[in-house]
């Protein structure tokens, strides 16, 4: 555990005891957002950031010492155990170096080594590789067993040679330092599979591409590889101007020669022992380096677009809520109708249908009368319209009926329906909302995610809400544990409403699983509300150890005590009393007295159990107990007349909102039903690495469309004003270098952009308060 510790805090740039004592928590069962919020005595004040990666490089490096342990029993066993290999692997610091040392030991199929070895030619490898002044035709002469299978000299040759080419291949520093090398050296080849030009057009970007391996970004290499997996690409790595050409040694036979002392200095055995060398790498190694090393460009890619894919759904768990608002859900339909939901400020369905402005019905005027109706018998505020299909036609059926009934102060506000129609016909959904056909908990889930698109949002598979890159070709394992931990790090970060929070929200606060989660909702339903959080100990299978890991984190509006609506945890409610005490006040009078709390000394009330970082974050808790981190409410404005990619003209200034952040980019959604990109390069008038230095998913913001490809479906938008269509922005200021417009992929469902200044927080976006100031004014 030491050396884990110490690894893990020299990586982390932290003391090794922050280290033990966090390491000492996760055993115990404490989640990662307890452990960042309410120990930081414990853990030197490490973060939630600092807590992932730590639990990450934690899970690996035990996974690292189980191989160990298992490899060095397994050689021990064999007899083979040297203190020197036993060194060797007690220090390997990586899975790859650990296999490279085990391969010689590894139990495997009967080779042809083995096989020769068996037909006692062992001692002519041996003779030939020591002495290469030998004759290798005479001394196997000496060898030729008919018997033992080598039936003449040239099959001892070959025997002697898959001995040498299985020693060469299984020394671990040669392993190591050929990897290197071709890693930096090496380029990666692709091109088309002849015949598969026009199958694999959306591919035709790489039909013909060469860059250096170890420089390929994550959104390449994906592309690439899943290319390869559908039959359309090959690829190899290159290194100098000599892989097309077998004729000539590769650089790597350099490396063999020299690691074994092979030379060729016109002795007898010269010329076999380097075509023994040459064997070696292009029957042996050639594959497995490549192999491995495409294994390390794969596993750096899924790393990479996993953490593209959990910073998109941080920030897509983050919107801004709409709040308590009545609202009409729309789950927008040509033929088949528009599915219409009420929901209230409770966020409970009070009232449903549908209705058909759309052809064939074109019931235009009579949907337009039936969605005032509603709005009035139930005070609507806001109309949810999901981006799917038919949805600008939708938008404007609402935009008529603004015009037509001002005094209905409604906003209109278009929402992104990814995994709507997976939590309609879901087993959470059936329960939810039994009396609902599937297609009306669509417009439910629609309304719901703009009210508060966090609680909503969790009863889906996070992969399902479409805000990744390439997700389906990344591990499902890593990424599963990856967007759990993100979901978790959201709803504990803003808190729950223990007495209306579902069962899929409460599964996800620290502490609490499926099972818990339903046994707190029936505890309510059969008790009523949660008066106070002790109240939780009642519930089935709460024990003092869960109450511990999610009390903080549960909410009571309005209940017996004020703490229980703060995140100030039950364990410190008596620094609070004593604060309350201390200076003659009542604790309710305390909590929101901003003056009095900030003239506190927060060194006057540090105990031997709570430190200064805890009584620092209560009283800043006490002075806005259960505030909602998450921004204020905005939301996009969609141009009029622009509904299709055929609407669309270069030079055309649009709203729209950004819905998925690429490293090469960030998609908008300007209401064509099709996301547009703006490639990194065209982001910023000055240099950027990262697109999340510019924008984040959610981000309201105005772009340029410099090119339409109706073909292919693709946009291309910029967020530099001064941009002019045609003209390369990789040519301007702005961008990332090495990134060419040959990046652009079609996009998800959802995006919009903004010029020349940063981008405005929040998704749904737009100014909601403008859009209520244009609804009095007599609607939009």
């Amino acid at each position: 555990m030491n050396s884990i510790s110490r690894r893990i805090a020299e990586e982390l740039g932290v003391r090794e005891q922050q280290v033990n004592a966090t390491v000492a928590l996760l055993d115990e069962g404490a989640t990662v957002p307890f452990i960042a919020r309410y120990r930081k005595e414990i853990t030197g004040s490490l973060d939630d950031s600092q807590l992932r990666n730590l639990e990450e490089r934690l899970r690996y490096l035990r996974e690292l010492e189980d191989r160990r342990s298992t490899i060095l029993n397994s050689i021990e066993e064999q007899g083979k155990l040297t203190d020197e290999l036993r060194a060797s692997i007690s220090e390997a610091d990586t899975k790859n170096r650990l296999e490279d040392l085990y391969l010689p030991y590894k139990p495997k199929r009967r080779t042809k080594a083995q096989i020769a070895k068996e037909a006692g030619l062992e001692p002519l490898a041996d003779a030939l590789y020591d002495d290469p002044n030998l004759d290798p035709e005479t001394t196997a002469g000496a060898y030729v067993n008919a018997e033992a299978g080598v039936a003449d000299t040239k099959a001892a040759l070959d025997g002697a040679r898959y001995i040498l080419m299985e020693r060469f291949a299984e020394d671990a520093e040669l392993l190591g330092a050929l990897r290197n090398f071709i890693w930096q050296d090496g380029q990666l080849k692709v091109t088309v599979i002849e015949g598969k030009e026009n199958e694999g057009a959306k591919f035709r970007d790489y039909f013909d591409h060469v860059e250096p391996l170890k420089k390929v970004p994550s959104h390449r290499a994906l592309a690439i590889l899943r290319g390869r997996n559908e039959g359309i690409l090959g690829y190899s790595i290159v290194v100098g101007d000599v892989a097309d050409d077998r004729r000539q040694p590769h650089p790597a036979e350099q490396r063999i020669a020299a690691r074994w002392n092979i030379r060729d200095n016109g002795r007898a055995a010269d010329k076999w022992l380097s075509d023994v060398v040459r064997w070696t790498w292009r029957v042996k190694l050639s594959t497995q380096i490549e192999t491995d090393l495409m294994a390390q460009v794969r596993e750096a890619a899924e790393t990479e677009a996993i953490n593209v894919f959990a910073n998109n759904l941080k920030d897509l768990l983050l919107l801004a809520p709409a709040g308590p608002r009545p609202t009409l859900g729309l789950d927008p339909g040509l033929r088949t109708g528009v599915k219409v939901a009420v929901i209230d400020g409770t966020s409970q369905v009070v009232g449903h249908g549908a209705i058909f402005p759309h052809a064939p019905k074109n019931q235009w005027e009579r949907s337009i009368e039936q969605l005032a109706a509603w709005c009035r018998e139930y005070k609507i505020e806001l109309i949810a319209i999901g981006n799917g299909t038919a949805s600008r036609e939708t938008e404007k059926l609402v935009a008529d009926l603004c015009k037509k009934y001002p005094e209905l102060k409604l906003a209109r506000i278009v929402v992104s329906e990814s995994g709507a129609s997976i939590y309609s016909a879901s087993e959470f959904a059936s329960k939810e909302l039994p009396d609902l056909d599937v297609t009306i908990r669509g417009a439910v889930s629609i309304a719901r995610r703009l009210q508060d698109p966090l609680a909503e949002l969790v009863k889906i598979e996070p992969k399902s809400i479409g805000v990744g890159q390439y997700q389906h070709d990344v591990s499902q394992v890593q990424l599963a544990r990856s967007l759990d931990a993100v979901v978790e790090d959201c709803v504990n970060g803003v808190g729950v409403d223990l007495n209306t929070a579902s069962v899929p929200l409460l599964a996800r606060v620290s502490g609490l699983n499926q099972s818990i989660a339903q046994n707190i909702v029936d505890f309510r339903n059969q008790n009523g509300v949660f008066r106070n959080r002790k109240q939780l100990l009642k519930v089935s299978r709460l024990g003092d150890r869960t109450f511990e890991q999610a009390a903080g984190f549960l909410r009571i509006a309005s209940g017996e005590n004020p703490l229980d609506r703060s995140s100030v945890h039950p364990e410190a409610y008596g620094v609070v009393e004593a604060i309350a005490a201390k200076n003659n006040r009542k604790v309710e009078n305390i909590i929101g007295d901003s003056a009095f709390l900030r003239s506190l000394n927060p060194q006057d009330y540090v105990t031997e159990q709570f430190g200064l970082p805890t009584i620092k974050d209560i009283i800043s808790e006490l002075e806005k107990p259960g505030r909602d981190p998450r921004p204020e409410f905005r939301f996009a404005s969609f141009e009029d007349g622009v509904e299709t990619l055929g609407d669309l003209k270069p030079g055309m200034v649009l709203e729209g909102s950004v819905t998925n952040v690429t490293n090469f980019g960030a998609f908008v959604d300007i209401g064509v039903h099709q996301d547009g990109l703006v490639h990194i390069s065209a982001l910023s008038n000055t240099f950027i690495k990262d697109p999340r230095e510019v924008v984040k998913a959610g981000d309201i913001v105005k772009v340029k469309v410099m090119d339409v490809d109706i073909p292919r479906k693709r946009i291309a938008l910029s967020m530099r004003m001064d941009d002019q269509p045609g003209e390369k922005a990789d040519n301007k200021a702005g961008g990332s270098a090495g990134r060419g417009r040959s990046e652009s992929r079609s996009g998800g469902r959802d995006g919009r952009a903004q010029s020349g200044q940063q981008p405005q927080q929040g998704a749904m976006a737009g100014a909601l308060a403008q859009a209520l100031a244009s609804a009095r004014k007599g609607g939009r």
